[in-house]
């Protein structure tokens, strides 16, 4: 027999203050139980149905001692003492009634149908059989009512609804992430409690890249496993630490990370699950998280998307519509940071908008650190590669700095997505292992949509497409700041009709002259569709839309503009969001318009003076767009040469290894002048000795007296 290890806690023997908890079950019993008593008591020999032969049969015989109809719906058959103990009639029932009443009971029943036949047809069915008048039974008329039936069928209905009620409330109360009350308990917390015995598989070496980050949050778990490290030389830890970034760089993976090394209890919740239809429920969550945080210090609360929670107060005043969020946010202030204490409670959250988030929320003592995770690099991208692909098959002696290289920009989880899209790629074309081509599709697919090979498009809209974006590459190409071409495509693709992949300089500032630069590349489709053709069309749209927000940016928040001036006009608090005024005139505000307008104009002329300066090499590309519709960077290096950013890179790097070879050429006179000055005078072996050396002179010795 297999013992049950899941045994409920047995309870003390002399705890007379335990009481009896009431199951809900006994009442589902006690209603299933009154049913069957009620069954076996009252409808317990139950008479049979007679069918017209039979009462035929009945009445040929003598056997009918009376009928009676009851509420002119069903006759009742009596037979007479000698037909029951005669032994035709089977399974008859016993005389008296239930729960021991000696109520007569009928032998057989018979359902009546028109009850103004019935009689006349009883009546003839016994003149057949030769009864005289006086021996003519007539049925009897009499009127039934069953309370106790009445009663049942008034309670049956209040009953169910009884048990639905139960049923629903066992159903709030112990399913879901409300824990035990349910709708009674709607202010309890919902945070999920992570503790040593919880399996937690993710760790620090599962993170890649963010070592800033990782260093500030392992600081808290080292001071959480060794608090006389720091509390000996009186420093105390940070309340509270808050992550930062963009969506999909790590900040929650980095908070599970901090799950699964520490070995204190981890309270997890989202933002959202603070916020409720009921008024006071946020502010009640809020007091239970920290209540049952208190119970088990020292302990980690992580609270993700904070602000659906933290949203910045006082915004949308005159609605009315912030004000359950706001107590959320009160009590969750009051809580962090208060008159009461919260020794060993580190709270720890996540968000993409901390620009909306209110500034109590962020003030030291309750949000000491401020973490930001920024976009990985081309070191961090690497290394997040090689953390998703370790349960891949790749190729042999694959190159993981190639695609770290390949993906600028890409968070973790893009760089996740791109690993999983690759081997689903190799999967699909039935190979056994993930090449180097399946992630460089896989990157395609992420970057410009599946691919529309089907999709109709007709001849002249097809060479359209080719010389846009041969515009594109041949711009791209030959100005000095923009971004180098990897593969130009004209097969459609998402909602694009072509595309073109540059590869970005990674830089953390970019300068006017990169700027326009890329302002002009990106209307390099535009331009070449109206040098060639005379005419420009809709392909432009994505393009005049990107360069129409950079220039805006540079006059309004850069301060590039020379009739504007250095000023700018970006709120870095985000205030503004909800305000209805511009925060110059509409003066400033033409000005700003006209200097975008001359911006773009200029930038467009650059493109058109490009591409009339090399129309030649600008057909080539497009016609062999058309051929193979895909080139590479290597089709462009053949067509126009090196680019000119790679022939000035070259010229600095011979420069600057020209420079390397003279420096050490001066070392190299220097150690010999050394060397001929002291082998010349055995006597300054150890005289100090000192020596200048000029590249362009003779070396001289210098004494200082003899």
């Amino acid at each position: 027999m297999t013992q049950n290890t899941n045994k409920p806690s047995p309870e003390k023997k002399g705890d007379k203050n335990v009481k009896p908890r009431f199951n809900s079950n006994w009442i589902f019993a006690i209603i299933a139980l009154s049913f069957i008593l009620f069954e076996i008591l009252f409808n317990r020999n139950v008479a049979q149905r007679a069918t017209t032969s039979m009462i035929k049969e009945m009445i040929a015989k003598h056997d009918i001692e009376k009928l009676v109809v009851v509420n002119k719906d069903i006759a009742e058959i009596y037979l007479t003492g000698d037909a029951v103990s005669s032994g035709r009639y089977e399974n008859l029932p016993k005389p008296g009634g239930g729960m021991g009443l000696q109520v007569p009971k009928p032998h057989y029943t018979y359902n009546i149908g028109d009850i103004s036949n019935f009689e006349p047809f009883i009546l003839e069915i016994q003149k057949n059989a030769g009864y005289s008048d006086s021996d003519l039974i007539y049925p009897e008329y009499i009127t039934r009512k069953n309370y106790f039936t009445d009663i049942l069928g008034w309670l049956i209905l209040p009953a169910l609804l009884i048990v639905v009620w139960l049923f629903m409330m066992r159903r709030m109360a112990g399913g879901g992430s409300g824990g035990a009350g349910g709708i009674f308990s709607v202010g309890k917390s919902r945070a999920q409690i992570f503790d040593k015995d919880t399996n937690v598989k993710i760790n620090f070496s599962d993170v890649a890249g963010l070592e800033e980050a990782k260093t500030e949050v392992m600081e808290i778990v080292d001071f959480l496993k060794n608090p006389k490290k720091y509390t000996q030389l009186g420093g105390k830890i940070p309340k509270g630490a808050l992550l930062i970034g963009p969506p999909g760089t790590g900040k929650t993976l980095l908070a599970k990370a901090v799950a699964g090394e520490a070995n204190v209890p981890f309270f997890s919740i989202s933002g959202s699950d603070f916020v409720e239809m009921f008024v006071g429920v946020g502010a009640s969550r809020v007091r239970d998280l920290f209540k049952q945080a208190k119970e088990k210090a020292p302990c980690i609360v992580f609270i993700d998307e904070i602000d659906a929670v933290g949203r910045a107060r006082g915004r949308n005043a005159n609605f009315g519509s912030n004000d359950e969020r706001e107590n959320t946010l009160n009590q969750l202030l009051t809580e962090m940071d208060g008159f009461g204490t919260n020794m060993g409670v580190i709270i720890l959250a996540a968000t993409n908008r901390a620009d909306i988030l209110d500034r109590a929320l962020l003030r030291a003592g309750r949000f000491d650190r401020q973490i930001h995770v920024e976009l990985p690099d081309l070191n961090e991208r690497e290394a997040i590669f090689k953390v998703h692909l370790r349960p891949i098959k790749l190729a042999k002696n694959f190159d993981v700095a190639f695609l770290a290289k390949q993906t600028p920009g890409f968070s973790g989880a893009d760089i996740a997505n791109v690993c999983n899209e690759a081997a689903l790629i190799a999967a699909r074309k039935n190979k056994t292992v993930v090449e180097k081509q399946d992630f460089l599709d896989a990157i395609d697919r992420i970057v410009g949509g599946l691919e529309r090979k089907n999709k109709i498009i007709s001849l002249q809209e097809k060479k359209t497409i080719a010389y846009h974006e041969a515009g594109h590459a041949t711009v791209s190409w030959l100005l000095e700041h923009a971004s180098p071409l990897v593969k130009v495509t004209i097969i459609p693709r998402g909602r694009a009709l072509g595309a073109a992949w540059y590869l970005p300089e990674e830089r953390q500032i970019t300068t006017r002259e990169q700027l326009l630069d890329e302002m002009a590349y990106a209307l390099g489709g535009r331009a070449a569709e109206e040098l060639v053709f005379g005419k420009v069309s809709t392909g432009a749209l994505s393009d005049l839309e990107k360069i129409t927000k950079q220039a805006y940016a540079m006059v309004s928040f850069f301060g590039m503009s020379d009739k504007v001036g250095n000023i700018s006009f970006y709120d870095s608090s985000g205030q503004s969001d909800f305000g209805f005024t511009k925060p110059y005139s509409e003066k400033t505000a033409e000005l700003i318009d006209r200097e975008v307008k001359e911006i773009i104009e200029e930038s467009y002329n650059r493109s058109k003076d490009v591409l009339r300066a090399n129309m030649k090499g600008l057909t080539e590309l497009a016609e062999l767009l058309l051929e193979k519709e895909v080139i590479f960077g290597e089709d462009l290096e053949r067509i126009f040469g090196k680019r000119k950013a790679d022939k000035l890179k070259e010229e600095q790097e011979e420069k600057d290894r020209k420079m390397a070879d003279n420096n050490t050429a001066s070392v190299v006179t220097e150690d010999e002048v050394n060397k001929t000055a002291t082998a010349g005078d055995p006597t300054v072996k150890d005289a100090g000795l000192k020596v200048t050396v000029d590249p362009e002179k003779p070396a001289e010795e210098s004494t200082g007296g003899k």
